[in-house]
């Protein structure tokens, strides 16, 4: 999957990461390698199946992955 991402100078001189695709999906760090490891990392915790979101019993629901 690629995203497109967006890298910001912040007001406090840190650089502000985002993917305009995943709403609220922010982070940043003090250079721009730093920001889009970051950005990786949340990336995957916001695309990551909450267990919570899941309410049939485990053997009626399989989780598998899908590249796009």
């Amino acid at each position: 999957m690629k995203l497109k991402i967006v890298l910001e100078q912040g007001m406090d001189g840190y650089i502000v990461a985002y993917c305009p695709a995943l709403k609220g999906c922010v982070t940043q760090g003090r250079t721009e390698e730093e920001a889009i490891d970051n950005l990786k990392e949340a990336i995957e915790l916001y695309l990551e199946a909450d267990p919570l979101d899941l309410t049939l019993p485990p053997d009626k629901y399989k989780v598998c992955e899908l590249a796009v």
